[in-house]
């Protein structure tokens, strides 16, 4: 597990998607004055350099982030991929993207003073750059960094003081066990904590466990009852992964306006970061 290192992934099609899904269900949480808790259990190092270190060697970031970047100067954008490009433009200067901010940052940036995020990463490295990256940011004593197991610190966070919370899960699944992982926390958090919103980033690989798993999770939230929304992104459909082709995002809890905002945006994205006829997208949901 301790071989991931984000930084080779940042700004991937990927990272678009989930970042994507992530602005749209805080500004929708944040429409009440109450109090919001958002959870990061994957946090990585929070911030990345596109133009040096780990991202200049997968460059990821020409097929996606910088892909999505020329699209949007020739055409008109969604209301969804503009916001979220207004995000990742905040951390860099007015001409270029140097920098993308990993999710801990996006969230950091969004926060209300009445808002707390707590972020978890294990990796030893990864968690220093994390500590120190944070602690630059004004909103730092909103945020609490834990090297710790997030899988198993999970549902002791449950429910939050204001009965408001965004969980966002995004392991690597680099170690297999993470699929169970997630669904023994996924479930544990649900009993108790009903009403909060939980988004589940997974890779969409061929692996039975990653095939599998928007399934698992529909049993899930069918089990307790909880409203869904599925969505996948598929940038190429080449015979062979040699790299990753798709990714998805699993909602429980949606926000209704979700659904009607990424139908705007999926078909642009498709349009802007597609690679063969193979690519296209999934959208899918559930109401109790």
């Amino acid at each position: 597990m301790f071989s991931y290192r984000h930084a080779f992934h940042a700004g991937s099609h990927a990272d678009i998607l989930k970042h994507l899904v992530l602005t749209h269900l805080v500004e929708y949480l944040q429409e009440k004055p109450g109090a919001l808790t958002i959870v990061d259990t994957h946090a990585g190092a929070g911030v990345y350099s596109l133009i040096d270190g780990f991202a200049t060697v997968s460059k990821e970031a020409d097929e996606g982030i910088y892909r999505l970047e020329k699209f949007a100067k020739t055409n008109t954008l969604s209301s969804g991929i503009a916001n979220y490009l207004e995000c990742i433009r905040a951390e860099n200067g007015a001409d270029d993207i140097t920098i993308y901010p990993g999710s801990p940052f996006i969230l950091a940036r969004l926060l209300r003073p009445q808002d707390r995020l707590k972020l978890f990463e294990l990796h030893p490295k990864e968690i220093d750059i994390l500590r120190h990256n944070v602690s630059e940011l004004k909103q730092a004593k909103q945020i609490d960094v834990y090297a710790e197991d997030s899988f198993a610190r999970l549902k002791g966070l449950m429910p939050p003081p204001s009965r408001r919370g965004l969980v966002l899960i995004d392991p690597s699944y680099e170690d297999k066990q993470d699929y169970r992982y997630l669904e023994t926390a996924l479930e544990e958090a649900l009993q108790r904590f009903a009403t909060g919103c939980y988004a589940i980033w997974y890779p969409a690989l061929s692996r039975r466990e990653a095939a599998a798993l928007p399934d698992r999770m529909k049993k899930i939230a069918t089990a307790h009852q909880r409203s869904w929304l599925h969505t996948e992104l598929r940038v190429e459909n080449a015979p062979k992964e040699r790299r990753l082709q798709a990714s998805g995002m699993f909602i429980i809890n949606p926000p209704w306006t979700l659904e009607k905002q990424l139908a705007e945006s999926l078909p642009m994205l498709v349009k802007a970061l597609g690679q063969d006829g193979g690519a296209g997208f999934v959208l899918k949901r559930f109401e109790v």
